[in-house]
């Protein structure tokens, strides 16, 4: 990848970096837009108003454009969970319903989900880990005429298994049942294509590998899911003419906008937009195709050594995550905490070390890891 990428990182000279599923360093370029923006609230006020809405909007689009989506379908919000509890407030469930999702999802991809099972006596199916893989023909068999919808993220945080999203949007379509996504450990790291998925529902977040400020949440809703959802919180600029004070009655916005209900935090998606053109700029292919590069040699580094990698390295079912065991009963916390002694920083999670190179480390950073694995 190129050096001038990494040089936009000051994590990177600091640390071998290897953390991006956690949160990713932030680019040069994104503080220096935030801090722009603060410097011009704390030397204007409200005067340049109308630039934070472009960027926001410019911002919107970049995002729109990445996930091959129209830029009135996406909606900004705090984070995941948000974006996942208004679809799960905003459905109308009925007994019989049933919710299809995977045992080992990230939190913010569940408790929704659980919510609705606890509040509406809708049925929960979890298909289980197996091995570090979501087995599709077991995942997609729990999928029924009775299924409003199912829910998977694009890569486990936990294993980094590669979902096949297609096959499964194709499954839920069958039966009419919405397929929602958690993007946020596939966005900025590798393509996504929502439409071409048939995914109707995505939910993501900003500090991953978009390598952006917390806080800008992401909620893609396709149109027959706009139709299906209702916008159950709303405010201000929900409505299809937001500076209208006087009109109460007007109609909330036909597209995920909805979902957006007031003032934000504006100088984060100045940020959000320099590190967003950033990855498009550079390509999600290129970067794809340079994540494999790296945790392929990881993998190759790690042979002979006494550690199990548990992440699927198969076709299509390999991901920039690699999680690994220790052999030998080292636990993952004993594990993180001699790597950063070293300056080198990963996850522990569960029973595993999660590795998550991004485009700014290098085959160098790989090596070291591998050289200090106790």
């Amino acid at each position: 990848m190129n050096e001038k990428i990494r040089e936009l990182f000051p994590a990177a000279k600091k640390y071998a970096y290897l953390n991006s599923a956690a949160v990713a360093p932030l680019p040069t370029i994104a503080i220096e837009a935030v801090s722009r923006q603060l410097r011009d609230v704390s030397e204007n006020g409200s005067a340049n108003f109308s630039d934070w809405i472009a960027t926001k909007n410019r911002a919107r689009e970049t995002v729109a454009k990445m996930l091959r989506v129209k830029p009135e379908q996406i909606a900004f919000m705090r984070n995941t969970s948000d974006g996942f509890a208004t679809v799960a407030n905003g459905l109308k469930w009925k007994k019989g319903d049933n919710i299809v999702t995977f045992a080992k999802e990230f939190p913010a991809n569940f408790y929704a989900w659980r919510r609705v099972r606890d509040v509406f006596g809708v049925e929960l199916r979890l298909c289980p880990e197996s091995n570090g893989r979501v087995d599709l023909d077991e995942f997609i068999n729990l999928i029924d005429e009775n299924t409003r919808l199912v829910s998977i993220s694009a890569v486990q945080y936990g294993s980094g298994f590669r979902t096949d999203l297609e096959q499964i949007g194709e499954a839920a379509r069958k039966v009419d049942a919405l397929f929602a996504v958690d993007i946020i450990q596939a966005f900025g790291a590798a393509p996504l294509d929502l439409e071409a998925q048939k995914i109707d529902i995505a939910a993501g977040a900003s500090h991953k590998w978009l390598c952006s400020p917390e806080g800008c949440g992401i909620l893609f809703l396709s149109n027959r899911a706009r139709e299906r959802i209702e916008p159950t919180l709303v405010g201000w600029i929900s409505v299809a003419n937001a500076w209208n004070f006087e009109d109460y009655e007007q109609d909330f916005k036909p597209n995920a906008l909805a979902w957006e209900t007031g003032t934000g935090t504006a100088s984060l998606f100045y940020g959000l937009e320099q590190s967003a053109k950033l990855l498009f700029d550079t390509g999600a292919e290129r970067i794809e195709s340079y994540l494999e590069e790296l945790t392929d040699y990881l993998c190759e580094l790690l042979a002979g050594k006494n550690y199990e990698i548990v992440s699927s390295r198969a076709n299509g079912e390999k991901s920039q995550i690699v999680c690994i065991k220790n052999n030998d009963g080292l636990t993952p916390v004993d594990i993180a905490n001699h790597l950063q002694k070293e300056n080198i920083i990963v996850s522990p999670r569960g029973d595993r070390v999660r590795i998550a190179p991004h485009f700014f480390n290098n085959r160098a950073d790989i090596e070291r890891l591998a050289e200090n694995l106790p």
